[in-house]
């Protein structure tokens, strides 16, 4: 690595091999290379007679051995990459019998759109795997963990109960979302196929003699050897630009879903409640040893949110492609596109890790429920008296006055709750307090229950 140079942290620190190098020079220029293997084969097929099956021959057996340092002074020499790398594969030294029908009646489009359907395909084959297992991962947790009571939390203040299990599926069925979502995004993605320099497939007319059939056929044939199930009937220069934004897009939905998941973690980690994993010589401050950082979770917020930024420039550019297309384009897609993949291939990693080694302390939670569990009670009562004929309102205002009164004790005094004493000396509530021992009743059996599945799972 060279070290005066900037390289982004992406590549260097967060993402796997295999997506790397998905977005790698090698993966882009050898896609362009079958991509011109592939017209000649399917202009040679179809008939045209200058397009021999040597030279396709000659081309797929060179598509993996690039000069790079040829094509990059070809570049800097033409001002332009296409050409630049349609020379170098023409080489003496790659495919000479082919170098003059290379590229035959395509534009730089029809390597450069080509290539990056065919790698946005790909990076989705390597993503969604990962979000399969993320979400393999989080069920088992869910599942464990289904019985032991927790404080949920509105406005990130005490409400009813739930349990740690129901919350960890709040994240599962956004992320089982996300990932239908992109499946969806995966098999919709359409080829761009063999167009003309305007979309118009002139040149192609030009070398099938006028006959649309054949032209027709081409683009299914390329269509076909590139894996596609489909291809755009109609583009300008570019295959329509709303297809990247329909990708970052689910990607950027994802994203989201891990940024509140990883948000959670983090909230729930401050009460000492649920912890990522923590390696046995993690160190999380240089100057405070004690703690214990949720530095997993946090890192994933922040690249969530740089892949959230990333749709809003996949929208800016559709809307500036003006007629047949722009050039503007393609400095911002060569940043965007890799980055919202890259970065969401980096959360993926981070959620299976995350989500392969949560802990959970049930003391801490039971602490917690025991000092809220007054007020939970609430709404046992308020049924309590509507069924016995009173009044739900003038209960709620009887029990909202209580527990402000009982609120302000445990904050000004540090004292205990004593709610369930205020409530047994209300002359309106009392009547109804047999709900409070059908309440507490019914946590203990729920806890009792959770203790009984967490022994049978050790038996097993």
């Amino acid at each position: 690595m060279d070290n005066d140079k900037y390289v982004s942290p992406l590549s260097t620190r967060y993402v796997s091999n295999e997506m790397n190098a998905n977005f790698g020079s090698h993966k882009k220029f050898s896609s362009w290379r079958q991509l011109w293997t592939w017209l000649a084969q399917a202009e040679h097929e179809l008939g045209i007679e200058s397009v021999s099956l040597e030279q396709v021959e000659q081309l797929r057996a060179n598509i993996h051995k690039i000069d790079y340092e040829m094509a990059a002074k070809e570049e800097k020499l033409r001002r332009h990459d296409v050409m630049a790398h349609v020379h170098t594969f023409g080489a003496g030294v790659a495919a000479p019998l082919a170098a003059p029908i290379i590229h035959l009646g395509a534009t730089s489009c029809f390597v450069g759109d080509n290539a990056d359907c065919i790698i946005m395909r790909d990076a989705l084959d390597i993503l969604i795997p990962k979000i399969a297992t993320c979400i393999d991962r989080l069920s088992k947790f869910a599942n464990e963990y289904r019985h032991l009571p927790t404080l949920g939390f509105t406005h990130l203040q005490p409400a009813q109960m739930t349990t740690v299990g129901k919350r960890a599926c709040l994240w599962l069925q956004d992320m089982i979302s996300d990932l239908s979502n992109l499946k969806r995004v995966r098999d919709s993605l359409r080829f761009r196929g063999v167009k003309g320099t305007t979309g118009t497939q002139g040149s192609f007319l030009e070398l099938f003699a006028g006959d649309h059939e054949k032209v027709r056929q081409l683009d299914a044939r390329l269509t076909e050897l590139a894996g596609f199930k489909s291809h755009y009937l109609i583009t300008g220069q570019t295959y329509p630009r709303k297809q990247d934004a329909h990708v970052i897009n689910a990607l950027a939905e994802f994203a989201a879903s891990a940024h509140k998941m990883a948000s959670d973690i983090r909230l729930l980690a401050s009460m000492k409640e649920l912890e990522e994993p923590f390696e046995k010589k993690q160190i999380g401050s240089s100057a405070m040893p004690y703690k214990r950082n949720p530095m997993r979770s946090e890192r994933c917020c922040g690249l969530a949110r740089h892949l959230l930024t990333l749709p809003n420039a996949a929208l800016q550019t559709i809307s500036v492609q003006w007629m047949e297309r722009t050039l503007d384009d393609s400095a911002a897609r060569r940043l965007y596109l890799p980055e919202a993949f890259l970065t969401a291939d980096a959360i993926a990693i981070l959620l299976q890790n995350i989500t392969e080694g949560l802990v959970v302390y049930p003391k801490v939670i039971e602490k917690h429920v025991k000092e809220e569990l007054p007020f939970m009670a609430a709404e046992n009562i308020l049924m309590a008296v509507v069924k016995a004929g009173g009044s739900r309102q003038e209960a709620h205002e009887k029990f909202r006055v209580l527990s402000q009164e009982a609120g302000a004790r445990v904050k000004n005094e540090g004292a205990e709750n004593d709610l369930i004493h205020r409530i047994r000396q209300c002359d309106f509530l009392r009547p109804f307090t047999s709900s409070l021992t059908h309440y507490s009743t019914r946590q203990r059996l729920s806890a009792e229950r959770q203790n009984k599945s967490k022994s049978l799972s050790k038996q097993r």
